[in-house]
């Protein structure tokens, strides 16, 4: 099939319980961007069974919007999404898909890519059209996070990618844009996959969710054990933030690995992010360098870290945490 037949950038948004997801306002920003320089329409694709508010996703910034619904699509499965989405795009020919780098893109997006013969490369931070050859330059991390590599897809269509939530601000509202929303239904049998649905479990350990926070307390290796990691759950608690850590510290056993931030783990921009016994790895850096202020507590002067601080604290953990607590405390009481 020629390239030309091949219009329009798409993004996958997310929705949970009939709500629209923050990071799809997001990937509306970067398609718009990517739409424009195209001079194309941009499309958002929701799946589910039912969805509030989807003339929002107009508002933010896309020409048409693809409602995919279905009963089956009510919970997220691997095997029902990849079918409906492989459906839709084989009929709507898209040249570019973005999702987002979570639990939903990470794990559909390369299922509908080897169904489309086409490649796909994940955790972008990057996205840009090349000025002359008109398709896409997908950026991101490689080698462990030392170099920045910049990835085509010059042979096959779509073009897919997705990229780290929380990389890119959200979209800005505008009531006055104009848009399509199409739905479109399926038969049954399209939703007809091995995967069933039994329950959904909540993750006890993460009373706030670290990509929605506005604070973020995290811990490193410099707090020795699982009981000085305490002291960060302590300070959080204190603070109503959201408990965040380094790799080691998910693979001492110190925490669950959905609090892990990094390459390896979750992109956050907090407005405040208090950074507890981390030296500043660069796979560690490329997860909240962009949080709006950044405190840093290291008894190590050298610690990389002070590097992308706005506030540096040189002092031992043990002695620091108990203190601001205990202060933390003091103020709040007086309130």
């Amino acid at each position: 099939m020629s390239a030309s037949q091949y219009r329009g950038v798409f993004i996958l948004g997310e929705q949970k319980d009939g709500q629209i997801r923050s990071v799809t306002y997001e990937l509306l920003n970067r398609g718009r961007l990517l739409a424009d320089k195209l001079n194309t329409f941009l499309a958002c694709v929701i799946l589910g069974s039912e969805v509030d508010n989807l003339s929002e996703l107009i508002y933010r910034g896309a020409d048409k919007v693809f409602f995919i619904k279905h009963p089956s699509l009510a919970n997220f499965l691997p095997g029902t999404h990849t079918n409906a989405l492989v459906q839709l795009f084989q009929e709507e020919k898209p040249d570019i898909v973005v999702a987002a780098a979570s639990t939903t893109g990470r794990t559909v997006m390369p299922l509908v890519a080897a169904k489309l013969l086409t490649g796909l490369t994940a955790d972008c931070t990057i996205l840009d059209i090349d000025p002359q050859e008109k398709i896409l330059l997908q950026t991101r991390p490689a080698i462990g996070g030392n170099i920045m590599a910049t990835i085509k897809t010059p042979f096959t269509k779509p073009q897919m990618a997705t990229v780290r939530p929380k990389s890119c601000p959200p979209a800005n509202r505008d009531e006055s844009r104009t848009g399509e929303i199409i739905e479109k239904s399926y038969a049954d049998d399209l939703f007809t996959t091995p995967e069933k649905f039994l329950q959904f479990i909540r993750d006890l350990s993460r009373e706030v969710d670290i990509q929605e926070a506005d604070i973020i307390v995290a811990g490193g290796k410099g707090l020795k054990n699982r009981e000085g990691f305490k002291l960060v759950e302590e300070l959080a608690a204190v603070l109503g933030a959201g408990v965040g850590a380094t790799r080691d510290a998910v693979e001492l056993g110190w925490v669950s690995y959905p609090h892990q931030i990094g390459l390896s783990g979750k992109t956050v921009a907090p407005r405040l992010y208090i950074a507890v016994g981390i030296s500043g790895k660069i796979q560690h850096l490329a997860g909240m360098q962009t949080s709006e202020i950044i405190v840093a507590i290291n008894k190590d002067p050298e610690a990389q870290i002070f590097k992308v601080a706005d506030i540096g604290i040189v002092g031992d953990a043990f002695e620091v945490l108990p203190a601001l607590i205990r202060e933390l405390k003091k103020n709040k009481a007086a309130c």
